[in-house]
């Protein structure tokens, strides 16, 4: 399958098994799932025919890790970045000392200012290494790379999750746990 056709599915997938799923007449069930049966019917009743191995090779092949099967393969879901209510069923988990976030430079005098906000999405999403965060940072321009003090943030009373793909999540990083660690 061409890579142009997987980008196409991840982005159709993304769009909605995070943000919109009513839009092609799902729901999802608490922990972000919904049966395979049901999306591939739901993407060919809305003209996005995916077939079932181009849904395997898109979770298989994401750079990111953006979508997961569950144990039998008969459920998939989005592993973070939901903006839809839906209960992620997600575990409080310890952190590391120190966590990353990138960013465009046009946000860094507001995260400066009122730290890191989860926005549309039920939260913040950071990465345990430089390299990532780097490239998530590129995507809004200029990247700009925040060390986040997690372990002074879990001591504070932080809470913290760590999706399957490995992105950290919390809900708000105020200003004085970061500190700017490199631009571009």
């Amino acid at each position: 399958m061409s890579n142009s056709r997987l980008v196409k599915i991840s982005k159709f997938l993304s769009k909605h098994l995070r943000h919109t799923p009513e839009e092609i007449g799902i729901k999802l069930a608490p922990g972000g799932w919904v049966a395979v049966d049901e999306l591939l019917m739901a993407c060919a009743n809305h003209k996005f025919i995916i077939t079932i191995t181009e849904l395997q090779e898109v979770v298989a092949t994401s750079d990111k890790k953006r979508f997961a099967f569950d144990s039998t393969e008969t459920l998939i879901r989005a592993n973070q970045g939901h903006s839809t209510a839906v209960d992620l069923l997600l575990e409080p988990v310890v952190p590391t000392d120190v966590l990353y976030h990138g960013t465009g430079n046009k946000s860094v005098d507001a995260i400066m200012q009122a730290g890191i906000s989860k926005m549309s999405r039920h939260h913040v999403h950071l990465s345990s290494d430089i390299a990532t965060a780097k490239i998530v940072g590129a995507r809004h321009g200029k990247p700009v790379i925040f060390a986040v003090d997690t372990g002074k943030m879990y001591e504070d009373g932080y809470i913290f999750y760590c999706s399957d793909n490995g992105v950290w999540l919390v809900d708000h990083v105020p200003p004085e746990y970061l500190h700017k660690i490199s631009s571009g």
